[in-house]
């Protein structure tokens, strides 16, 4: 890759329920695919040299999923701990799990301890699971989070809220892709994607690979980031009668 390289990327894995779909296969094994998607761009990531990745895995709206699916999911997540995690760990990624764990069982809790715990020495990447996550639910935790350690209107700023943020322990992503041609970003970052660049393909999640990763970061390397600034103006090209 050449040009810009984001730092922090942040991606929406959609699509695994339709790519399993069009194969007359339940929803579920279209997650199980997602995962083998996600530690193929978690290591296509670490080897072009990003230093965060952040993903949603399941928003604080995918309760409303059926039954079977969510208790899927969470059986997923065990098993993605179980096979990934000491890779991951060998790989030098460290784990960051990022969301409202107040509905989650006590296995699944324990297996987010056991994946943060594996890898928290590590240095080479950092990747956050945003599972049971909502941006709203984010910026609420927050300010209850400040509240809570008696800070007062007047002490309060954009820098001093972004502390009490769940992705306090990353910079604001540059890169905020999402898979599955849908075009919104869902409930996703709204603090922390205010100035990223958005990138939507059409791929399936459980397609994305590093190929497609190579897409969005030439994408996002043509783009020019002003965060509300202009770009100063260059100077006419002189004419030969002018020299």
């Amino acid at each position: 890759m050449t040009g810009a390289l984001p730092r922090h990327v942040a991606i929406v894995m959609d699509g695994n329920g339709r790519w399993a779909s069009r194969r007359r296969m339940p929803r579920v094994f279209g997650h199980e695919q997602g995962v083998e998607a996600l530690v193929r761009t978690v290591r296509a990531c670490a080897e072009r040299g990003i230093e965060y990745l952040t993903v949603f895995a399941f928003s604080s709206e995918n309760w409303k999923r059926p039954e079977e699916e969510v208790s899927g999911l969470m059986k997923l997540v065990l098993v993605a701990v179980s096979k990934h995690v000491q890779q991951l760990a060998e790989a030098g990624v460290r784990i960051h799990i990022v969301g409202d764990r107040s509905k989650v069982s006590d296995k699944v809790k324990a297996s987010w301890d056991q994946a943060e715990a594996a890898t928290r020495h590590n240095s080479r990447m950092v990747l956050s699971v945003a599972f049971n996550y909502g941006g709203r639910w984010d910026i609420v935790q927050a300010c209850r989070r400040a509240m809570a350690d008696g800070l007062g209107p007047d002490d309060l700023s954009e820098a001093t809220l972004a502390r009490y943020m769940a992705l306090s322990h990353a910079p604001d992503p540059d890169l905020f892709i999402r898979t599955g041609g849908e075009l919104r970003i869902s409930n996703f970052l709204l603090w922390q994607a205010a100035y990223a660049e958005l990138y939507f393909t059409d791929c399936l999640w459980p397609d994305f690979d590093a190929g497609q990763l190579d897409a969005a970061l030439a994408a996002y390397a043509a783009r020019e980031r002003r965060f509300g600034d202009v770009k100063p103006a260059t100077a006419p090209a002189r004419t030969a009668e002018e020299v």
